[in-house]
């Protein structure tokens, strides 16, 4: 064995460890959100729900009122409150999953802290992978997998840079990353190898990297939507004088409202809707360069053309009245499930161009 290839085998190894090290850490995060919810659901300082999602009062016209002013009548103009959406409701956001409590809060803390050190743990397992190929570490699913989990952490983490409302998203993310990472090392791994000669190219880094960064968003997107349907529902019951079970007055009246999740899942599509046709674009480029064709209709591109046309009809349809809320959250998922199929579907059990990546 010469030094090169010893000096990779060596750095394989070592991004093997950074990746157990990370699910080690992700583990601990994922407890310390569970604290976060455990002991956020003792506390009082969460709103009563009941009272915040009661429904306003049709607005009806006021009795008109007279006023006699000099022998002549004055008609005041009814004063008539109009909602800004059919069927939308004033629920304020809920105070999170630590609920105002503070031992609940700092949980919550640490297990952000966890989740920023295991996100860079994982990153040195990334690249100390890609070192160890001396390429990008995208040739094969196992380091897709730990690619994409990467990306969709750093994507939660950059969202709470910017100060948004996402904090609840953690422990759904972190449960799902440890079951990417779980079936990436048993199921998916795939020893350090050299890309055949078609992946040799510019366009890897740009067109798989965009899909990368594509698949984590729309998964951050697909999380809110879930929550939406969830959240929507206890509205719904607790507006038409319902009682939802403890479990879900504990976990849901901590959550942001319905429409604050339904907006924030609609904007999050609707931004990366753009990278992921230039991803498709990019992708026909290169396949142009590697093959001497744009477009085969291969099971990849297929599936990737029809996630497209998924999601530009979740799009239109948020932007047709009739078809905001549930139903265009159905269309998201859809979209959503087409991309995973996309990807794990595609690649499992469909023969084609693409599946040179193997597992």
């Amino acid at each position: 064995m010469t030094l090169a290839a010893a000096t990779n085998e060596h750095l394989a190894n070592i991004s093997n460890v950074l990746v157990y090290s990370a699910m080690a850490v992700y583990t601990l995060a994922f407890f310390a959100y569970i604290a976060e919810w455990l002991f956020g659901s003792r506390s009082k300082v969460a709103r009563t729900a009941a009272a915040l999602t009661a429904e306003p009062k049709a607005a009806t016209a006021p009795a008109v009122t007279v006023k006699t002013a000099g022998g002549t009548a004055v008609l005041e103009r009814p004063k008539v409150t109009v909602r800004s959406a059919a069927g939308s409701r004033d629920v304020p956001d809920g105070p999170g999953a630590h609920g105002g409590d503070a031992q609940g809060d700092l949980y919550g803390r640490i297990a952000i802290s966890l989740t920023v050190l295991a996100f860079l743990v994982e990153f040195a397992g990334v690249l100390t992978r890609a070192l160890s190929v001396q390429r990008a570490p995208w040739g094969n699913m196992y380091e897709f997998n730990i690619t994409f989990s990467t990306v969709a952490v750093g994507v939660y983490l950059g969202l709470l840079a910017l100060k948004k409302n996402v904090r609840w998203l953690g422990l759904f993310l972190i449960t799902t990353v440890l079951l990417d990472l779980g079936l990436a090392v048993t199921v998916l791994y795939t020893a350090s190898d050299q890309l055949v000669p078609a992946l040799h190219s510019y366009w890897l880094y740009i067109h798989v990297s965009t899909a990368i960064f594509c698949g984590a968003t729309f998964y951050v997107g697909a999380v809110a939507t879930i929550m939406y349907l969830f959240k929507d529902s206890y509205e719904s019951k607790l507006a038409t004088g319902g009682k939802p079970g403890a479990f879900a007055r504990s976990v849901l009246e901590r959550m942001p409202s319905s429409a604050s999740l339904d907006k924030f899942s609609y904007r999050i599509n609707a931004a990366v809707f753009p990278l992921w046709t230039f991803t498709i674009i990019a992708g026909a480029i290169w396949a142009g360069d590697a093959w001497g064709r744009y477009w085969g209709w291969d099971p990849k591109e297929t599936w990737s053309f029809i996630t497209w046309v998924a999601y530009a009809c979740y799009l239109h349809a948020r932007a047709t009245a009739g078809w905001k809320g549930r139903k265009a959250a159905y269309l998201a998922l859809l979209a959503f499930a087409c991309w995973l199929f996309n990807y794990y579907g595609v690649n499992l059990f469909v023969t084609g161009k693409h599946s040179y990546a193997g597992v």
